[in-house]
């Protein structure tokens, strides 16, 4: 017949407290006296512990308890939880150092041209040791994945730049963004049309190039050109908007992406953004947060510092 395995009581902070103390003091008296305990408490909390280890920690000497081997062994590991133990609470009483780690996710235009200035001017909008206890982690990836991600408590918030699907998330509008249409200096479409707009008729037979499914990006621009193009011909779709845009500096086609992805090749000359009948195009960033997290210390002044 096989035995069941004896489960055995868990450890507590108290215990490895109180152990500590009677491995110094020599006796379980000097022990209660020292912690403003009773002496029968005292050895009660020793019995458990060794009973909760299976392991006897002192050799009884008189009235005195001497470490044995096994004690003498748990000594270093209790110290180091408690020291540990200690830590937290002093954490958790010094907000100036509760920024801790932050797991921030961004779609891939904030995450790749907008989140490492913010970031930066973040860090230096810390003062004391804040500036010291942080560590952060950040995810890139497109809007429905950091969606996701925040939905699955993997992430502690997302910057999106498109709509969110995810029920469970809290969304709040951040900040406002241009998009431009652009096109290469060479396209023909562009021949003769120095002072005109294009013709919406003109963008609707143009080739488009766009993000992948699932890209706040893609999401935004068909809704955006959708009520005022007959159609929007799709040409190639990319993953990145950099690759677009470069597509489009080689001739493949007309996109629509934020200023702050193509303003680099607009300055060179590379690429154009011609007047067209479209209305000005803007869209929304935001900032999602699961309904059910717990704000944390720096998370606060994270999200503090984006709205300002």
């Amino acid at each position: 017949m096989e035995l069941a395995p004896t489960v055995r009581p868990h450890l507590t902070l108290r215990q490895l407290q109180i152990f500590c103390v009677v491995a110094q003091a020599g006796t379980t008296a000097a022990a209660a006296a020292s912690i403003a305990l009773s002496q029968s408490a005292t050895s009660a909390a020793v019995n458990e512990l060794e009973h909760a280890l299976g392991l006897p920690l002192f050799d009884r000497v008189g009235k005195r308890l001497q470490l044995n081997d096994n004690g003498r062994a748990l000594i270093p590991m209790a110290r180091s939880v408690l020291d540990g133990a200690q830590s937290i609470s002093r954490w958790a009483a010094d907000h100036e150092t509760q920024v801790g780690n932050l797991r921030i996710g961004a779609s891939t235009t904030i995450g790749n041209y907008l989140l490492p200035a913010i970031l930066s001017g973040f860090r230096a909008s810390l003062h004391g040791p804040a500036c010291r206890g942080w560590n952060l982690h950040v995810a890139i990836a497109n809007t429905a994945a950091i969606a996701g991600q925040v939905a699955a408590f993997e992430l502690d918030l997302g910057l999106l730049e498109g709509p969110c699907h995810e029920a469970t998330l809290r969304v709040h509008p951040w900040r406002e963004d241009e998009l431009v249409v652009v096109v290469a200096a060479t396209d023909p479409l562009l021949r003769g049309r120095k002072r005109r707009k294009l013709s919406l008729r003109e963008l609707s037979d143009a080739t488009w190039l766009l993000r992948e499914e699932g890209s706040g990006t893609r999401e935004v621009i068909k809704q955006l050109l959708t009520p005022h193009l007959s159609s929007l011909r799709l040409g190639v779709e990319f993953g990145n908007s950099e690759a677009i845009k470069r597509a489009v500096a080689g001739g493949l086609g007309v996109t629509c992406l934020s200023r702050c992805i193509v303003d680099d090749l607009l300055r060179a000359g590379v690429l154009v953004a011609p007047r067209t009948e479209l209305p000005p195009l803007r869209r929304r960033f935001y900032v999602a947060v699961h309904e059910r997290k717990r704000p944390t210390r720096g998370m606060d002044l994270l999200l503090k510092y984006l709205r300002t």
